[in-house]
């Protein structure tokens, strides 16, 4: 799949991250959720993993100004009988802007991010879909599991 004309995909780079944390920010605005993590704190920690190699991530940029991206974690993961490889990818932080939504840049950096999943020999991509991104992702072949969460008190 290729982009509309006058759009280019381009790799993140750590000088990213603050564009990246704004691109998460708009992100759950977007979804309604209330984003209590400041973007001051996730710039350095994405950052420091895209330096070190453990996050990766695309940029799609027209007429030279960010639009879109999303992100992929390389997760180390204990053996398991799904795949007995020890890593698995996470996808996360995929977000276009409003005024370039419906031309297929999600899909497109989602197929990215797929294609960088199968590229290292890693098996297993999840993700976590607001209802928006769901149809994509489904259409895509993603299926739901069986994961369940606790969020735990921080300790006074």
């Amino acid at each position: 799949m290729t982009l509309p004309v006058g759009y280019v995909l381009r790799p993140a780079v750590p000088a990213d991250a603050a564009l990246i944390a704004a691109q998460r920010a708009a992100m759950f605005a977007d979804m309604n959720v209330e984003y209590s993590e400041d973007t001051a704190q996730f710039a350095p920690w994405v950052e420091a993993r895209l330096s070190a190699g453990t996050y990766l991530g695309w940029i799609v940029e027209h007429d030279g100004v960010a639009v879109a991206g999303a992100g992929l974690m390389i997760l180390d993961w204990p053996p398991h009988f799904i795949d007995p490889q020890p890593l698995r990818s996470y996808l996360l932080n995929v977000y276009t802007h409003p005024q370039h939504r419906g031309l297929g840049l999600a899909q497109r950096l989602t197929r990215m991010a797929l294609e960088e999943t199968r590229r290292r020999g890693i098996r297993i991509m999840s993700l976590h879909a607001s209802e928006f991104g769901r149809p994509l992702y489904e259409k895509l072949g993603f299926t739901a599991t069986n994961e369940m969460r606790i969020v735990l008190e921080a300790e006074a």
